[in-house]
């Protein structure tokens, strides 16, 4: 009989506990329906609707300026803190600007509640995203923003291989910038450098262009006053050829038509240029062949002081000047003669 009875108290004592498992099993299957379609899935839809479907699809930056942060972050509720990230993610504000984006929200959201299912799977969704969005920023050069991005990045998935990549990309992009900008500088010196060597020839230039005027200004003066010198010389060997010729015809006549040669016409000789410049003076004693005809030949140098200087001068002159030849009982003959050509500066 007892046994019976305790056999009936057990079977009743299953039955009540099964109803009460099945209860309670239902109970957690609604809730965690409920969960799905009314907040996780939700979410998951407007965050895949908003980036394009897929986590890779580079965002855009908005179009409009970023509503002003909310004022104390840290005082909001949680559904206050999911709504400003889903606010932020419809606005596609993933990681930008700062204080004010997607990835802080749901960070708050994990500091306030460790673990919690919405943020956690939104920073998983939307992780691949806001590596797009930073490698932009690289790709922009805006290497600040780009940073901290990079460390927002790292907050949520810090051992995500996509980190290693953007940051060897960032500092590459950062070292190509350094160079760039050394090249540009480097390139500004020497435009720089060839800029004052253009002035600095120039000067040299103009220098050297106006101590070639003025030497020869002073070369034109130096022959002004050599030919000044040469003109008093020739005048002075006429009035002597003039009294010569005088006392010439005075003996003639006295040695029925015998006479010498007469000086007719003198050409001073050039004074020679290096001459000039090293401010010499000295004389030229020729000898020369007067001929019948009062041309002069065979002109030769018998002394100089100093040697060859003026030796070509006084030839060249002399060979040209002009003579009435010397008579012999009225009869033109050749005759020699011997001048000394005085060379002297003013």
């Amino acid at each position: 009989m007892d046994t019976r009875f305790k056999y009936r108290a057990r079977r009743h004592a299953r039955g009540a506990i099964r109803p009460a498992a099945i209860a309670i099993v239902g109970v957690v299957g609604a809730f965690a329906v409920a969960s799905w379609l009314f907040i996780i899935k939700p979410h998951m839809d407007m965050v895949s609707a908003d980036i394009g479907a897929h986590p890779s699809t580079p965002v855009r930056a908005s179009s409009t300026e970023a509503p002003p942060a909310p004022v104390n972050v840290a005082a909001m509720s949680m559904n206050q803190l999911l709504a400003e990230a889903r606010k932020a993610v419809n606005e596609q504000r993933l990681l930008s600007p700062a204080g004010n984006n997607a990835f802080e929200f749901y960070l708050k959201v994990l500091e306030k509640q460790p673990g919690n299912q919405v943020a956690t799977d939104a920073l998983r969704e939307t992780f691949p995203v806001g590596a797009s969005v930073a490698e932009q920023a690289i790709n922009q050069r805006d290497f600040n923003e780009a940073q901290r991005q990079i460390d927002l990045l790292a907050k949520a998935d810090p051992a995500n291989y996509t980190l290693t990549i953007l940051r060897s990309k960032l500092d590459a992009q950062r070292k190509l910038q350094d160079r760039e900008q050394q090249l540009a500088s480097d390139k500004e010196k020497q435009q720089q450098l060839a800029a004052q060597k253009a002035a600095t020839d120039k000067a040299d230039a103009d220098r050297l262009a106006a101590e070639a005027q003025q030497k020869a200004q002073a070369d034109r003066a130096a022959q002004a006053r050599v030919a000044q010198q040469q003109q008093a010389t020739e005048a002075r060997q006429q009035q002597s050829a003039s009294a010569s010729a005088n006392g010439g015809n005075a003996a003639g006549a006295n040695a029925s038509g015998t006479h010498p040669a007469v000086l007719l016409r003198n050409v001073p000789p050039r004074y020679p240029t290096t001459a000039v410049r090293a401010n010499q003076e000295g004389w030229v004693e020729v000898t020369f062949t007067i001929t019948p005809e009062g041309s002069v030949d065979d002109v030769k140098v018998v002394d100089a002081e100093p040697r060859h200087v003026f030796d070509h001068a006084a030839t060249e002159a002399v060979s040209r000047w002009k003579f009435q030849p010397a008579t012999q009982d009225g009869t033109p003959v050749a005759s020699q003669d011997k001048r000394r050509i005085v060379f002297k500066l003013n």
